[in-house]
């Protein structure tokens, strides 16, 4: 028996697919309960039946999100071989997907809860984390390619930090409507100051040392 106030017919998969990308579009508190249920097709009996609360139901999507998209920063820091491609891929896998017309631009963990309210300061911490868990599996990588001889011995910090924020503000230039093309410059310059960047990190850990 289906659960009270849920439709028979409820596929929560799919729900949960189509409240993600009301996230992603709008942001935590710019989807309201009649934005989310009307994409998932249910009322709010059953989104409270199905998923909790609205911030529940966000957690979901950004896991579901982290799921799907973040596949391709992973792919990137574990399958090129050097620590140049592994980054250069990052961006640009990413910037494929910031751009792709059958997705919402940007990326979620980015932009959807840029400015909450301090009712929803957890919100904007939980996607904190997931952006310092990016910059964390950068810096990771770093370490290897140091540990591998790819690297000098260079302030990972600042490196991850750099190509991080950069990442980041792709995804604001995708929201603002950039196309690909265009930030596939932005990542040529980026990729332009590798060996000046790597430089000046070797100095700064030389004189941390």
């Amino acid at each position: 028996m289906a659960e009270r106030g849920r439709p028979r017919n409820f596929d929560r998969a799919a729900a949960l697919q189509q409240a993600m990308n009301i996230f992603w579009q709008r942001g935590y508190e710019g989807a309201s309960l009649c934005d989310l249920t009307a994409a998932m097709g249910i009322n709010a009996p059953s989104l409270y039946a199905a998923f909790g609360c609205k911030e529940a139901l966000f957690r979901e999507a950004v896991q579901l999100y982290s799921e799907r998209e973040g596949l391709l920063t992973a792919r990137a820091l574990t399958e090129q071989p050097t620590a140049r491609q592994a980054v250069e891929a990052l961006l640009r896998d990413n910037v494929g997907a910031f751009t792709d017309p059958k997705k919402p631009a940007g990326c979620m963990i980015v932009l959807a809860a840029t400015n909450c309210s301090t009712a929803n300061q957890a919100i904007s911490d939980h996607l904190l984390e997931r952006r310092r868990f990016i910059t964390a599996a950068l810096r990771r990588r770093l370490q290897r390619a140091i540990k591998e001889g790819d690297l000098p011995r260079v302030d990972v910090t600042a490196i991850a930090n750099y190509y991080t924020t950069l990442l980041q503000g792709l995804s604001i230039q995708a929201r603002d409507g950039a196309s690909r093309a265009a930030l596939n410059r932005i990542v040529d310059c980026g990729m332009a100051t590798w060996n000046t960047l790597i430089e000046t990190a070797k100095t700064a850990s030389l004189i941390k040392a």
